[in-house]
């Protein structure tokens, strides 16, 4: 029922930039059933501070799929599912922006860890994901890589649902209130 995604890229505007890498858990609820992970040609330079936070450089890229060789396992992972990410915009944007420039419409319902946290346990002085992570005791091996910080949004999606299931208004149903 959702398809945790994390990726990384060349930088931080959708239009101009593109994904280095992509992972994708397929989560249910209960448990991870899926994954796919790969890096990604992007056809362009990594920046040198992109290379120096995610350790992600030119070399590692050279030989890696491009998007349009991975596109459509991407529609496969996600087709039928929730799209969660933290930050959701972020991922989302650049993953339609790159099925834009192959003139596919990439439409998915989408779900914010980072908003849902907010409601859900307010008070924490940060809501990125490392932080909002090591006050939660979640570790996240891999940090500023796409396997990594997705697996860490998956343990942190099953805390936010199980606190959701606790309160008295929650605020995700069975249809699902959408961030």
């Amino acid at each position: 029922m959702f398809a945790i995604v994390d990726i990384e890229t060349t930088g931080t505007v959708y239009k101009y930039g593109k994904i280095t890498e992509i992972a994708i858990y397929q989560y249910n609820g209960v448990r991870i059933t899926d994954s796919f992970t790969t890096l990604v040609n992007p056809e362009q330079d990594i920046p040198y501070f992109i290379t120096k936070l995610t350790g992600i450089d030119n070399t590692m890229v050279a030989d890696a799929p491009k998007f349009y060789e991975v596109a459509r396992e991407i529609v496969e992972f996600t087709a039928g599912r929730v799209f969660v990410a933290h930050n959701v915009s972020f991922d989302y944007k650049f993953l339609k922006e790159e099925f834009k420039r192959l003139g596919y419409n990439f439409n998915r319902k989408t779900l914010c860890t980072v908003k849902m946290a907010r409601k859900l346990i307010p008070g924490h002085p940060s809501y990125s994901l490392g932080k909002l992570c090591s006050n939660l005791g979640i570790t996240i091996e891999g940090r500023h890589r796409a396997g990594g910080d997705a697996l860490a949004t998956v343990k942190l999606l099953e805390v936010l649902l199980k606190e959701n299931q606790s309160t008295t208004s929650p605020i995700l149903t069975n249809q699902y209130r959408l961030f």
